[in-house]
């Protein structure tokens, strides 16, 4: 399969290893190498680290072609393809001492690490303390009081809401109501809009109301307020639309996008791979 690339696991040559296969994972123009407890996680996380390189006589146990293999933030993104075991991800996180650790999970195994569990009220993305930027043109904003995070006015670049690192906006959220984006799509500003938010290393937009609601607006035909919406994602699909069925909830949304865009952005980046 020449130009495919390919994800292997083989067996460790060690003796006695605690970490017994290896895997070569293709990450950008160079490739992750690592031990691994066991060849997929099936039922719970594997723990794996790195390895000094690939042995030219690995006994190869499985190769399986890759799909996408991303990294993001913290985290490598792995897709195989094949129908099944083709999800999973490698989170790097640092443990006691300061030492690397790698975590490799699937969906199942996340699933079963907390069954049936229902998430509580919680702070966004376990942050102690969240400061939100509110644009200064933004008309009865939110307030985040029942979310206990802390707002400052400021003028932004883009968007309603945002956090920022070093004086630098990481992320913001543009607010609209069903009539306001519908407004904004006739009028071709919402493109623009789009345009702008699309700038920044992370941003989206969060409407109050339900997407049914584009299909009962008066003096427009039916169906034409979400074909303009339609166009506009696909020009612009770094930045997603949300619909919340109510402020409360888009509030909340808010808070949560930003907080998790706050910790992927201001998390230092991990040692990988050049290139990755």
């Amino acid at each position: 399969m020449v130009g495919v690339r390919l994800f292997v696991v083989a067996r460790n040559p060690e003796p006695g290893s605690g970490l017994p296969f290896l895997l070569r994972v293709p990450l950008g123009e160079s490739e992750l190498v690592l031990k691994a407890r066991e060849p997929w996680p099936r039922t719970a996380k594997v723990y794996s680290h790195r390895a000094q390189d690939w042995p030219p006589d690995a006994e190869v146990v499985e190769e399986v072609p890759v799909r996408s293999c991303v990294r993001r933030g913290p985290a490598v993104d792995l897709i195989l393809d094949r129908p099944r075991e083709n999800r999973s991800q490698f989170v790097f996180t640092a443990l006691k001492g300061g030492r690397e650790g790698i975590f490799w999970q699937s969906s199942r195994t996340v699933k079963g690490a907390r069954p049936g569990i229902r998430v509580p009220t919680r702070r966004a993305s376990g942050l102690p303390a969240l400061r939100i930027l509110v644009d200064t043109r933004e008309r009865y904003p939110y307030r985040f009081a029942r979310q206990q995070a802390a707002t400052e006015r400021r003028a932004l670049p883009a968007g309603d809401y945002g956090v920022e690192l070093d004086g630098v906006v990481l992320a913001a959220v543009e607010r609209k109501t069903a009539p306001d984006l519908a407004k904004a799509l006739i009028s071709g500003g919402f493109a623009y809009l789009l345009a702008e938010l699309s700038a920044l290393p992370r941003a989206a937009v969060v409407v109050e109301d339900r997407y049914a609601e584009l299909f009962k607006l008066e003096h427009v035909a039916p169906g034409f307020v979400p074909d303009l919406l339609a166009r506009v994602q696909v020009r612009h699909p770094g930045v997603p639309i949300v619909f919340c069925d109510t402020r409360p909830l888009a509030e909340e949304w808010t808070y949560r996008f930003l907080g998790a865009a706050y910790v992927e952005l201001s998390t230092p980046d991990l040692t990988l791979p050049a290139g990755s």
